[in-house]
This record gives structure tokens, sequence and C-alpha cells, in this order.
């Protein structure tokens, strides 16, 4: 009993480490990219920590997943090298004594990846298709950043500003560089600001500036002063943000539409907690380290059965998808393959010394013809 709660201690102790790790990993590429979003224009500015606490619960069961898989495999792995599971073993206890402690340290985080992939997840999937498509919605002056070239949602016009004022649609020396029909141009204004039209359409009303317009390798350009120049807008704020994807959707509306796309996202939300499990299960039996080969060999193998393991689970949510694949015969497969892969590495490790008998090896039959 204190030995099994030792093991538990060390596993939560691994588990901890290494999820920091994979999470502070995580974080760091999430910055990096929605900061460049944000630079580029393509989200909103004040958006970009609460967009990177989503995409965070986003991809938290599959970190966790991964939490799990590797903090079992090397618990395990150093208790080979440093000879503890000799010990284990000399005392009466086989490989299959360890799933009872290690699934004791691993319930609860099955439980956790199960929520988050069932309920967590879509919402934040959801807030963060709501974030990005309330922001590409908006005409293209309230998308402007001050001091930043940002490309329209035509991408036909790059805007600079030196200073915005959202209240009142007010913008202060505007730079706009456009091309239409073959043909560039160049506003400079002073001032400018947003104008409703009757039947809804919206303008950018620059005052005091020029446009200078022409075609690329002609030295035939023109040049005017303007009091008003009016920009059409082409995107509307209040046009519907349109439907939403399968994946933002919760389990309840996904169980009622039961289309492909639902289908296969019942079938990823579904798989990934009980891969946890089956990967948890899978760390114990390739744990096992031979020291003569090095430490790091049955790591490199166990994290390329994992990516294996996730890519096959995907590849068969795309056939579902595709509908090449029923979701009845999809949801359970992949698992149960890996699980009947479970089960002949535990019979290796507790009942057989190799895969083959000795006498079907080269080695055998060398020895045998050896004087």
């Amino acid at each position: 009993m204190i030995f099994r709660r030792s093991i538990v201690a060390e596993l939560t102790s691994t588990a901890s480490a290494v999820f920091t790790v994979l999470f502070s990993i995580l974080f760091s590429v999430g910055l990096v990219r929605i900061l460049g979003q944000a630079a580029g224009g393509r989200v909103d500015n004040e958006a970009v920590f609460q967009l990177l606490a989503l995409t965070s619960l986003t991809w938290l069961p599959v970190v966790l997943t991964l939490t799990l898989f590797i903090s079992v495999l090397m618990t395990l792995s150093r208790a080979y090298r440093d000879s503890e599971m000799v010990v284990w073993f000399a005392s009466g206890q086989s490989l299959v004594a360890w799933l009872g402690p290690v699934l004791r340290f691993a319930w609860p985080i099955v439980i956790a990846v199960g929520l988050l992939s069932m309920f967590v997840s879509p919402w934040s999937t959801s807030q963060i298709d709501e974030l990005r498509r309330s922001f590409m919605q908006r005409d293209d002056v309230s998308r402007v950043a001050p001091g930043r070239f940002i490309e329209s949602g035509g991408a036909d016009r790059v805007f600079f500003v030196e200073s915005v004022n959202f209240e009142d649609s007010q913008v202060r020396n505007v730079f706009v560089s456009m091309r239409s029909q073959g043909r560039d141009g160049v506003i400079v204004a002073a001032k400018g600001q947003i104008e409703v039209a009757p039947n809804g359409d919206r303008f950018l009303v620059l005052e005091q500036g020029r446009r200078y317009e022409g075609r690329p390798g002609s030295a035939e350009y023109r040049t005017m002063e303007f009091n008003r120049y009016s920009i059409r807008i082409e995107s509307r704020p209040d046009r519907p943000l349109g439907e939403r994807s399968a994946r933002t959707k919760p389990m309840s509306e996904l169980i009622a539409e039961a289309t492909p796309f639902a289908k296969a996202e019942m079938l990823w939300r579904i798989g990934i907690p009980v891969a946890s499990l089956v990967v948890t299960l899978l760390a114990i039996p390739l744990a096992y380290t031979n020291p003569r080969v090095g430490r790091s060999f049955n790591l490199i193998i166990a994290v390329l059965a994992f990516a294996v393991y996730l890519n096959v689970l995907n590849t068969v949510q795309a056939w579902v998808q595709q509908d090449r694949m029923s979701f009845g015969i999809g949801v359970w497969i992949v698992h149960a393959a890996v699980l009947l892969a479970v089960v002949l590495l535990f019979v290796r490790r507790v009942y057989l010394q190799r895969w083959w008998p000795r006498q079907l090896t080269p080695a055998y039959w060398r020895l045998r013809r050896s004087p």
C-alpha cells in the first residue's frame, strides 16, 4: 500500500512538471500567433489575451492526454533504469499490478479531459469564432489600428491612420493605397469620418486631401486635390454572422442534427477522453527500458505511437465527415485496435520472453551448427 501511494505521488509530481512544460510551449506559440494576427489586423487588439485564454482551453484535452501518457511513461522508465522493477518482480508482483496505481492516478484527469472535450472546448471555440466574425464584420476603418498599415477585408486597400476616435468614427492623417481596374491610387487626407447613406451603405468621407493615380510602369499619373472624397466601405457591420460550424455547437445540437459533420465532431469529442485512458494503459508496457539501448529510445517510440494514434483518429473522423465510414464503426475501431495492441504488449512483457520461439531465431541455429 505504501509503495502504491508513492507511485501515485511520483506520477502526480511528474505530471505537474510535464503539464507545465507543455502548457508553457502551447501558451508561447499561441501568444506569438495571435499577436501576429493582431499586428496584421486580422483580430482585435483588445481581445488578444481573451483569444489566447480561449485557445488554450480548446487545446487542453490534447495537452492533458499527452501529459498522462508522458508522465506514466517517464515514471515507469525511471523505475526500470533504477532497478526498482527488478525488486517489484522479485517480490512476486507482475506488470499488471501497475494498473491499479496508474488508473487511480489517471481517472480524475480522464474525467477532466471528457468534460473539457464535451463542454468547455466547444464553448471556447464558439467564443473564438464569434470574436473573429464580429471583428471581420466591422467596417474597414473600425478595424484600423493607429500607427500601423492594415489591409482591408477585400485585400484591395491598405489603410494607415495616425489617430482614431472610435466614439464618433473620426480619423486623423489618413493614408489609403488602393488598386482598381489595373490602376494604383494613393490618397492622403488630413481627416475623415464614417457616413451612412439612406440605403444603408457606409462611406468613409475624407476631407482636405490629395489623390495620386496611375498605371504601374507608366509615367502618366494624375494628381487631384479635394475638399471631400467618399470611399464606399464594402463590408456591412450589421450583416448576420452566418451559420456556426459543428465545432462550436454543443453535444445536444450535434445529436439532434445527425449530419456527417455533426457525427464527425461527436466522434472526436468522444474519442479524446477514451484515447486518454487507452494511452495511459499503453504507456505501461511501452515504458520498458533496456539500459544498453539508451534512455530516450523508448520515449521516442512511445511519442511516435501517440502521434500515430491521434493521426489515425483524425483520419477516421475525416472519413465519417465524408460519409465514407459509418459513425457506429468509426467511434470504436481505432480505440479497439490500440487496446488490442495494449493486450499484446502486456502478454509479451508478462508471459513471453520474446515475440517468437527461440528455435525460429537465426542465432539459435548458428549456435546449433557450431562445433
